[in-house]
C-alpha cells in the first residue's frame, strides 16, 4: 500500500456543459461510482424534470446527463441546501439509497419532507432512480436549511438523527419587513425510526444555543459536530461535540459531551480518504473571509484529532474571490466554484475546479467501509442581510442551457418559448419560480386560447380559471375569452335575435262577439258610444 502523501492537487476544469446548471446550494450524490448532481437553481424544463443529472467526465470536459424517475417515484423538487447522508438499503437491488431532508426550493420556500432516493435501473447510457417520500409523524422537525443528517447503528438497529439548521422565523413574529428573515433552528436532537418514520426531538443541555452549516460525521453510534454558524451571535464558535444514541429495547438513549480541539468554521465540505481519514477543506471563518487553509481528521478507538494540513496551491482567481462553493464526490475529490467575471456573456456561469485530496496511486480498498460524511457546503453569508446564496450575482436563467444528447434543441426553445410570456398585464409567470397550480400541470403552466380577433394564448392561473371550470372548457367546443377582452367583446357582439312578445290584438279578445259593421248607420252608432 502507497504511503498517504499529504500534498492536495488543484485541476481546472476548463470546459462545463450547462455549467448554469451548477450553482451555489447543489449536492453530489455518488452511486456506485457515478456521481450525480442535485439541486439546480430554478425548476427543471421539460429536457429534464426531474432535475438531476449525471456528471460525465471525458478528457478536460464535463457533460451534465439528464437522468429519469421511475412511474412509481415520489416527486421530488430541486432543493438546495438540504440535509444529504447515505443509508445502505437492506435489500440487495439497492445497496445503497440517500437520504435527502429539508432545503430550499425555487421558490425560497424550506422543506420539511423527507426523502429517499435509490437507484430502480440502469443501463450503459440510463439510470433511472426512484424516490420515494416518507411521511414524518410525532414530533416533526421544522422546515429547515443548513443542517446536518445522518445514520447511527447501535444494537443490530439504525436510525436517522437530524441537527442544526436554520428556518423562517415563527409566523406569528413574521411581518412585511422580515418575511424572509431566519433564525437558528433550537438546538434539539431529532431522531427518526426508518421504518416506521416516527420522529423524537431531545434536548441537550451541552447544546446551549442554535447553530447551522456546521459538518457532521457519524460512526457506528456516535456523531462528530465540528464548527458552524450562529445568526444569533453572528460568530462561528469553535464547536467540538460527541453524540452517543443508543438504541436498547425500548426507548433510545441520548447524551453529549463537548470536546475540546475543534475549529472556528462553517459551509465546509468534508471528503474521506481513509477508512478513519477526512480531509476538511473550504468554507469561512470570519465575516467574508475564506478559510484558505485544511485540515485532517482522524477517528480511531473512539477519538477525534483535527490537525493542520498542507493546502493546494490556490490560483489567483481563487484567492481574490468573495465566495466559493462546493461538494464532495466521493473518494478524496472535492468539486467547487467560484464566481465568472463581468466579462463572460453568461453571467450564471462560474469557474470548477477539481481538488484531489490524495494522490492518485494511494489504495482504495478501503472504499467499501467508507463511513458517512454530512457536511453542509454552501456560501452562506455571515450577516442575516445579504445572504450570498441568495444574491443577484447568481440570479439563475435558462436561456443559455443547451442539454446534451437528449433532444432536438431547437425543438425545445420552440415549444417551450410560449408557455413562459407575459399574457397579461397582471401575468405574473416566471420560469425561475413557477410551481405547478392545477393537478394536471408538470414542468409548464397550462394555457388557454382567447378567441379574441387573431387569437392568442393566457395562462389559465392568470385567468384565475378553477381546475374544474378549465377542465369543463377543455372538454366542450366554446370560444374562450380572456379577462382583458371579456368585457369588450360582449359589447361587440351582435345581440341574440329575440322574438317579439306576442301581444293578442283587440279584435282577438272580442272574436266570440265581433262587430260587423256594414251601414253607414251602424258606423255613427259606434262612433257615439264612444264620445
Amino acid at each position: 500500500m502507497a504511503c498517504l502523501t499529504e500534498k492536495m492537487s488543484l485541476q481546472m476544469i476548463p470546459t462545463i456543459k450547462n455549467s448554469s446548471l451548477i450553482q451555489p446550494g447543489f449536492s453530489l450524490l455518488n452511486f456506485n461510482g457515478q456521481i450525480f448532481l442535485f439541486g439546480q437553481k430554478g425548476w427543471p424544463k421539460r429536457s429534464c424534470p426531474t432535475g438531476v443529472f449525471l456528471l460525465d467526465f471525458k478528457k478536460d470536459e464535463l457533460k451534465l446527463r439528464p437522468a429519469s424517475f421511475s412511474k412509481d417515484s415520489s416527486y421530488l423538487p430541486p432543493l438546495r441546501y438540504p440535509a444529504v447522508c447515505t443509508m445502505k438499503s437492506s435489500t440487495e437491488a439497492e445497496k445503497c439509497q440517500y437520504i435527502i431532508h429539508g432545503g430550499k426550493n425555487p421558490n425560497n420556500e424550506l422543506s420539511d419532507k423527507l426523502y429517499i432516493m435509490s437507484i430502480a435501473s440502469k443501463t450503459s447510457k440510463k439510470f433511472t432512480f426512484r424516490c420515494t417520500e416518507k411521511e414524518l409523524v410525532g414530533e416533526i422537525p421544522e422546515a429547515r436549511y443548513g443542517h446536518t443528517i445522518d445514520v447511527v447503528h447501535s444494537q443490530g438497529k439504525k436510525m436517522i438523527v437530524i441537527v442544526g439548521g436554520r428556518s423562517f422565523m415563527a409566523v406569528g413574529q413574521r411581518t412585511t419587513e422580515n418575511w424572509n428573515r431566519v433564525v437558528d433552528c433550537m438546538p434539539h436532537v431529532f431522531l427518526v425510526d426508518p421504518e416506521f418514520q416516527c420522529c423524537t426531538s431531545y434536548v441537550l443541555p451541552e447544546l446551549q444555543s442554535g447553530f447551522s452549516f456546521h459538518l457532521s460525521l457519524a460512526r457506528n453510534d456516535t456523531i462528530y459536530i465540528i464548527g458552524g454558524h450562529s445568526i444569533e451571535t453572528n460568530s462561528r464558535p469553535p464547536n467540538l461535540y460527541k453524540i452517543n444514541i443508543y438504541l436498547p429495547i425500548g426507548s433510545p438513549a441520548v447524551n453529549c459531551c463537548i470536546l475540546s480541539g475543534g475549529i472556528s468554521v462553517s459551509s465546509a465540505i468534508v471528503s474521506q480518504v481513509k477508512e478513519n481519514v477526512f480531509v476538511i477543506v473550504g468554507g469561512y471563518q470570519c465575516d467574508n473571509q475564506k478559510r484558505m487553509v485544511c485540515n485532517t481528521i482522524n477517528l480511531e478507538d473512539n477519538k477525534i484529532e483535527i490537525v493542520g494540513r498542507e493546502g493546494p496551491e490556490w490560483s489567483p482567481d481563487i484567492k481574490h474571490c468573495k465566495i466559493w462553493f462546493g461538494s464532495d464526490m466521493g473518494n478524496g475529490i472535492v468539486l467547487f466554484g467560484i464566481p465568472g467575471d463581468n466579462r463572460q456573456l453568461n453571467l450564471d456561469a462560474n469557474y470548477f475546479y477539481m481538488l484531489r485530496c490524495k494522490e492518485v496511486g494511494e489504495t482504495e480498498q478501503d472504499s467499501e467501509q467508507m463511513m458517512q460524511v454530512c457536511s453542509q457546503s454552501s456560501t452562506e453569508d455571515a450577516g442575516d442581510s445579504t445572504p450570498f446564496e441568495d444574491s443577484e450575482e447568481f440570479s439563475f436563467s435558462f436561456d443559455s442551457i443547451s442539454y446534451i444528447d437528449t433532444h432536438n434543441e431547437d425543438e425545445e426553445n420552440d415549444e417551450s418559448e410560449g408557455y413562459w410570456i407575459t399574457c397579461s398585464k397582471s401575468c405574473d409567470i416566471d420560469i425561475n419560480t413557477w410551481v405547478p397550480f392545477y393537478s394536471t400541470e408538470l414542468n409548464k403552466p397550462a394555457m388557454i386560447f382567447c378567441s379574441n380577433e387573431g387569437g392568442h394564448w393566457v395562462h389559465a392561473q392568470c385567468m384565475e380559471l378553477s381546475e374544474n371550470m378549465l377542465l369543463h372548457l377543455s372538454q366542450i367546443n366554446v370560444n374562450y375569452f380572456c379577462n382583458e377582452h371579456a368585457a369588450f367583446t360582449r359589447d361587440l357582439q351582435t345581440p341574440k335575435e329575440e322574438l317579439p312578445v306576442k301581444k293578442q290584438p283587440m279584435k282577438a279578445l272580442r272574436r266570440r262577439t265581433p262587430l260587423k259593421i256594414a251601414t253607414p248607420m251602424k258606423k255613427s252608432f259606434i262612433r257615439k258610444l264612444f264620445e
